[in-house]
């Protein structure tokens, strides 16, 4: 495929098989939906120089790409009868809200990191993110919103589990509100080094992990283009 420019990435789904998925890479990945269309993703290379991630930044998508990963997404969730979503920030709130919409929700719980007076700071976790790890922040839910949560079934959203650290700071939230999601939801699975730390918790969070696709790390092959790492 032709080299993409930086802002062309994440704006249309293309229809299926739009897009060779064997051989190397050069500059995407090819990420399948569901329903087999397919969405090209820009490969990231990691700090050591010979392994990459595709990458997706769901704020930075057209909306019609937001919506088709949010239509997505509630069709995987829907058999879990979830009651409210709530939303991981800062890029899980785009499509957490989203989510909601397509399961027939009026609203949705945002998480935040900005904490207002009237917060708990037992109502509070550290978090940290893979895509801004010297930021030291804290997860805070907003007390006037434990009501919507309290006894119900809820889906905890994010727009990426990729090491499962901003996951793991949720669901200890959830938890410090006595709150188990029924269900953790994402529209990209990348790689699957967020298993081990998710499990650190309980081993059932693995099953009840659900995303739109799923992605490799990828490694360097010898032509200098990109391959799933084995």
């Amino acid at each position: 495929m032709n080299a993409m420019q930086p802002h062309d990435f994440w704006q249309h789904i293309h229809p299926p098989e739009s897009f060779p998925t064997s051989g190397d890479l050069t500059d995407s990945y090819v990420a399948r939906l569901p329903d087999g269309r397919q969405l090209l993703l820009p490969i990231r290379v990691l700090a050591d120089g010979d392994r990459a991630l595709a990458s997706l930044i769901i704020n930075q998508a057209s909306f019609a790409v937001q919506d088709a990963l949010a239509e997505a997404l509630a069709k995987k969730i829907v058999e879990f009868n979830i009651d409210v979503i709530a939303g991981l920030p800062t890029l899980g709130l785009t499509l957490a809200s989203a989510v909601a919409r397509h399961l027939g929700h009026h609203r949705y719980v945002p998480l935040g990191t900005s904490r207002k007076f009237w917060y708990q700071e037992d109502l509070s976790v550290p978090l940290s993110s893979i895509t801004t790890p010297s930021q030291q922040k804290r997860l805070y839910i907003d007390p006037r919103m434990l009501p919507l949560l309290e006894g119900r079934r809820v889906a905890l959203i994010d727009d990426v589990i990729s090491s499962g650290a901003s996951i793991v700071s949720g669901l200890e939230l959830m938890a410090a509100c006595n709150i188990e999601p029924a269900v953790i939801g994402a529209a990209m699975l990348q790689s699957d080094r967020w298993r081990d730390r998710i499990e650190t918790l309980d081993e059932r969070w693995t099953e009840r992990t659900v995303g739109v696709f799923s992605t490799p790390i990828l490694e360097r092959t010898q032509s200098g283009g990109w391959r799933p790492a084995p």
